[in-house]
């Protein structure tokens, strides 16, 4: 029987919801994106770095973070993460061993 590692277990301390987008008729013959809420799960949440750039003549900062949680098989690329009122945007998200223990995730958190 596989040993756990209770220290690891014991970061996951951030309850973060997984969003997905959905796509709604805005009447005009296109399409409004929201997203909406698919799930919950209990996650580390580790600084990485942070830069600021310029996006539509604004500046913004832009934290990037790692994020490791219990593997899920629908956590990937194009779906965000909330924690209260931060948004963080999957960049890519992997099983780093192959096991299907861990999923790690690269994520970014804009702020205006």
């Amino acid at each position: 029987m596989a040993q756990t590692n209770p220290s690891a277990i014991g970061r996951m301390r951030r309850r973060l919801v997984l969003e997905a987008p959905v796509a709604a008729p805005d009447g005009l013959g296109g399409a409004t994106r929201s997203f909406a809420a698919i799930g919950a799960f209990w996650a580390q949440l580790e600084w990485l770095s942070g830069v600021e750039q310029w996006r539509e003549g604004r500046p913004e900062q832009v934290g990037r973070y790692r994020v490791t949680l219990r593997w899920r098989g629908d956590v990937d690329a194009g779906k965000r993460l909330r924690d209260g009122p931060r948004l963080f945007d999957i960049r890519a998200a992997a099983d780093p061993d192959g096991s299907r223990r861990r999923l790690v995730c690269l994520v970014e958190e804009v702020v205006p």
